[in-house]
Parts: structure tokens; sequence; C-alpha cells
């Protein structure tokens, strides 16, 4: 099962389905992770009921921190605000599959950090401007 799971996030990591940068946006946050480098930023449409209907990521880095931003970007289009901050760090170790040591966690959860800074509002537009 492991396999099926390595595989899944290498095909993520080579064909995301969420790479890119959404222009306008509602919110966007980047942040890096400085033990291995990567650095994720993600962009964030959502509608006049606060749900997303629009989700986006660029940035660099490695097949486990590329493959989980595209995986929750997955999970949160149709979501409500709400349902995005109560995401956690379990919800995107079941994504992935994979037992992780603590440096690949942190590579996983740098798509996870990034979000909810977002969605709580610390995101900033290019202007440096709170959006929320």
């Amino acid at each position: 099962m492991q396999d099926l799971y390595r595989e899944m996030i290498i095909e993520r990591y080579k064909t995301p389905h969420h790479k890119g940068v959404l222009e306008p946006n509602d919110f966007s946050y980047e942040d890096d992770n400085p033990s291995c480098g990567d650095h994720i930023r993600i962009d964030i449409r959502i509608d006049e009921d606060d749900r997303v209907v629009e989700a986006l990521f660029s940035g660099q880095g490695c097949a486990i921190s590329l493959a989980s931003a595209d995986l929750l970007l997955d999970s949160i289009v149709g979501k409500s605000l709400d349902e995005v901050k109560a995401l956690e760090k379990q919800d995107i170790l079941d994504m992935l599959g994979i037992e992780l040591g603590p440096v690949r966690l942190k590579c996983a959860l740098l798509s996870l950090k990034v979000l909810k800074a977002g969605a709580y509002g610390l995101g900033e537009t290019e202007d440096n401007v709170p959006v929320r």
C-alpha cells in the first residue's frame, strides 16, 4: 500500500492539479521551510458564502512538499473558510498515506501552515495590505 501512495505523491509532484498563481484572489500567503528550502505560496478565491471556489499554489520544494500542497488544495475546493480553518495535521498525513520522519513532516505541513495563515486573515496582497 505504501508503494501506491508513493506513486501518487510522485505523480502529484510531476503533474499537479492546482499549480499556478491566482489573480485576482481573495487571499494569498506564502512561507518557507528554512530547514530544507521549500517555499509555497497559496492563492484562494472565495464566493459570497465564504466557500473556496478556486485554489492554486506556486513555489518550489521537494516531492512531499509540493504533493501535499496539491492534495490539500484538492480537498478544500467547495469547503467553507470555517472548514478550512478546522483542518489539522492528521488530515495532511491521511492524504499522503505514508509515514514521515520529523524533517519530512515539516515539508508535508508547510502548505497547511500557509493555507491556515491566509485563512485566518494573515494573508497579504502584493501591496502587503491584509485582505481579511
